[in-house]
């Protein structure tokens, strides 16, 4: 599984990051733009993200946006995908218009500070690792 972790937060990408580690390669983006350029070169590449674990609230370019620009990329890709990247939106804010707001593309949501189980639960769900 290849993972891209958005996140501002130091704590909150060290955190996701040792989560993820075991079930394969992680790449980490520090705001909107590194992930949007991070996915842009994961598409060209062909070595697509399995799972992008994306903060809402990011300095420049917003989550919402860059959930946005990630849906875009894969369906104009040449070479679309199999499947498209699995997306969980990491939250700390409580705030539902927000929350709402990214759901129609988004696979999941966590709210901060993510707990491993429910993170490997989600993974288990969407197929990414064994149950």
């Amino acid at each position: 599984m290849k993972c891209l972790i958005v996140e501002d937060d130091f704590a909150s990408r060290m955190i996701l990051q040792r989560f993820l580690m075991p079930y394969g390669d992680t790449e980490i983006a520090k705001d909107g733009n590194e992930a949007i350029a991070a996915f842009q070169r994961s598409v060209q590449t062909g070595s697509r993200f399995d799972l992008v674990c994306l903060d809402i609230m990011l300095p420049g370019v917003n989550g919402q946006t860059v959930l946005k620009e990630i849906r875009s990329m894969e369906s104009t890709s040449p070479a679309p995908a199999a499947k498209p990247a699995r997306v969980v939106m990491t939250t700390a804010v409580s705030d539902r218009e927000t929350v709402m707001d990214v759901i129609p593309h988004c696979d999941a949501y966590l709210v901060k500070p993510v707990k491993m189980a429910d993170l490997i639960s989600l993974l288990k769900r969407f197929g990414l690792i064994k149950a």
